[in-house]
């Protein structure tokens, strides 16, 4: 899927539209939860999120895509200078036709972006965190910059503080809650994925939390559940949920009509944790996710909700 080269193409490869298809058809096959959640936008904001986690979706792929054993410190560097080109309005293939795109209808800084290419190059480096601190840092990189640039394709509700008592407040800025919700959204994976992880040798656990519950580094590569194991996952669970009612807050602050895809993207990714609860806490031998009608019931109760808050 990925083709780093040092110089731009002379021509697009795909049409404006074309390019959006191909990102849609990347997003539904490869993140049906979220991409249900983007079916809720607007057409302008559901493309332009499209565009972005594709881009997103090969940053990750270098790292943990198929030929991730081939990544180094150069081949990040190369998809750096790859994205400074899409900055400057400059597609290499087709689906960057779609983020060029999108970069032009809206005000995206290069940060975020180089942030998370920053939380691919802390995965080269380390497959252990000791603390949480540590571990935050790395899902603010990886996923807190996912937040940050659907912020911008959301856009906040200028009319909130039109009334003359409230025109002393500050502009909304939901800048915190939606990197929490991103975190969120990466603590919930690294649940999930414990086991994957475990057998390419990886734990994103602190380790820490691990000493805390007397569970050790061979007790998880083993795939052990027992009482120690449940309660260390309970404690996981419950510090992701926390980062959740963080961002919910974050979500009246947004334009009204972006309220019900996020809320429901929020519920939907969090509906996960009661799946991992529901299998016993076995992340070792079973995938938790959420089954499709489940996720079609939740839909119109988040959109009493979203319009509630």
């Amino acid at each position: 899927m990925l083709q780093l080269s040092d110089s731009p193409q002379l021509e697009k490869t795909a049409s404006v539209e074309d390019a959006y298809e191909l990102c849609r058809q990347i997003t539904a096959k490869y993140s049906k939860t979220f991409y249900l959640g983007t079916l809720l936008m607007t057409p302008e904001k559901r493309r332009a999120i499209w565009a972005i986690y594709v881009w997103c979706r090969r940053t990750d792929e270098l790292v943990d895509g198929p030929q991730a054993a081939s990544t180094t410190e150069e081949t990040l560097d190369r998809w750096e200078r790859h994205l400074e080109l899409l900055f400057r309005g400059q597609p290499i293939d087709d689906v960057d036709v779609a983020l060029v795109d999108t970069l032009e209808q809206f005000s995206l800084e290069i940060q975020p972006f180089r942030d998370m290419i920053a939380g691919q190059r802390m995965d080269l480096k380390r497959c252990r965190y000791e603390t949480f601190e540590a571990l935050e840092l790395y899902c603010y990189r990886v996923a807190g910059t996912v937040g940050l640039m659907s912020t911008v394709i959301m856009g906040v509700d200028t009319e909130q503080n039109v009334a003359p008592w409230n025109r002393h407040l500050p502009p909304p800025n939901p800048v915190q809650e939606a990197v929490a919700l991103g975190i969120a959204n990466q603590l919930t994976n690294i649940l999930r994925d414990v086991g994957e992880d475990a057998r390419r040798g990886r734990i994103y656990l602190p380790l820490e939390d691990l000493a805390l519950f007397n569970y050790t580094e061979a007790d998880l590569m083993n795939g052990v559940i027992d009482d120690r194991w449940r309660a260390l996952m309970q404690f996981e669970i419950q510090r992701a949920r926390k980062f959740y009612l963080d961002a919910e807050r974050g979500i009246r602050q947004l334009s009204p009509d972006a309220r019900w895809p996020v809320w429901s993207a929020l519920v939907l990714y969090r509906m996960i944790l009661d799946v991992i609860e529901e299998n016993g806490y076995d992340v070792f031998n079973r995938r938790a996710y959420v089954p499709r009608l489940r996720k079609l019931w939740c839909l119109p109760t988040a959109c009493i909700q979203s319009r509630l808050m």
